[in-house]
């Protein structure tokens, strides 16, 4: 047996995964008290627990750094294994998904950028080179950056979300 499948036999049978969406535009619809629908946060949410993860949904937060690292460390607090973030990865002045997360994080996972970049790539083209999602830990807990986009959340849990609970494994160890 290799060191990924004696990894992988060691990583955890159950997950706590939390997913929040960070964007502006809906933000401010909710506090106006408009119906806002989160395809992206509910993509990642549907397709976690299909998966078999136990998955909470954190709702959408200001893109802005504070109420990012608010929400993340709420969650870490509250056991969770994996913080997933959509949206806030791009290239507008108000994309801060990364300003937030990176500085915090302990190790930083850049084959995961690269691989949805590149497979983005082969769907969509050139413009895949404009998101900047990462993944990495922050407390032993896994983090990830995705864009906003519902079908490069869907490329990512596709592509990442069976190899979970290794990550989870290898940043607790």
């Amino acid at each position: 047996m290799g060191a990924v499948e004696q990894h992988r036999s060691k990583s955890p049978r159950t997950l706590k995964v939390s997913v929040m969406t960070a964007s502006t535009s809906r933000y401010l619809k909710l506090q106006k008290g408009e119906e806002v629908v989160d395809d992206s946060g509910m993509t990642a949410v549907n397709l976690l627990k299909d998966m078999g993860y136990e998955v909470e949904y954190l709702g959408i937060v200001n893109d802005e750094v504070a109420m990012i690292r608010e929400k993340l460390f709420e969650a870490i607090s509250r056991g969770s294994d994996v913080v997933i973030i959509t949206g806030g990865t791009g290239l507008s002045r108000r994309d801060l998904t990364i300003e937030a997360v990176r500085p915090l994080m302990e190790k930083e996972m850049e084959g995961f950028g690269e691989i949805l970049r590149v497979e983005s790539y082969r769907r969509i083209g050139p413009p895949a080179a404009m998101t900047r999602a990462t993944a990495g830990t922050i407390n032993k807990k896994i983090v990830i950056a995705l864009p906003g986009s519902p079908d490069a959340v869907r490329l990512a849990i596709e592509i990442f979300g069976r190899e979970l609970p290794h990550f989870v494994y290898i940043a607790g160890s």
